[in-house]
């Protein structure tokens, strides 16, 4: 990282939000692309405003996933946010592709929804302890969002 960054946040503190925000880079990528795997996949009762709901919470996803990459560049990192990344990193459970029942996928993006928000939830916590609010409210952001459509989605089964 270089070091005539103009930030009041230490080097170390600097890389520690930087290996932070790319932890869960790497998981809103893979949620993304579940909520994707699904808006394509899913049939049966109710498909249409699920098939829509999901194409949008895949913008917010993205849109989170975009904050966090330019933050991580912003301390002086680098955002690692490629589908190989996130297929080696992500502490997310796989999503299964081989799946249909509209109920189904909404059990299973619920599931991971849950497991992500609680993982940015940490992050929100780790921020904030290391002294870097910026990042901290970006975290407590991408939460809202992150729960609202975990909400959306649950709403529907």
């Amino acid at each position: 990282m270089p070091e005539n960054f103009t930030s009041e946040l230490t080097q170390d503190t600097r890389q520690q939000m930087v290996d932070l925000l790319n932890k869960n880079l790497a998981n809103m990528v893979a949620l993304t692309l579940a909520v994707k795997q699904a808006h394509w996949n899913l049939k049966g009762k109710g498909f249409i405003g699920v098939h829509e709901l999901l194409d949008d919470a895949a913008d917010r996803l993205r849109e989170g996933a975009d904050l966090m990459a330019e933050r991580a560049v912003i301390l002086g990192g680098f955002a690692r946010g490629t589908v190989e990344v996130a297929a080696e990193k992500s502490q997310m459970e796989a999503y299964p592709v081989e799946l249909s029942e509209i109920g189904k996928h909404i059990e299973e993006l619920k599931a991971r929804y849950m497991f992500v928000g609680g993982e940015i939830r940490k992050a929100m916590d780790e921020a904030g302890e290391a002294g870097d609010e910026d990042t901290a409210d970006l975290f407590t952001e991408v939460s809202r969002t992150i729960d609202k459509d975990a909400w959306f989605i649950g709403a529907n089964g």
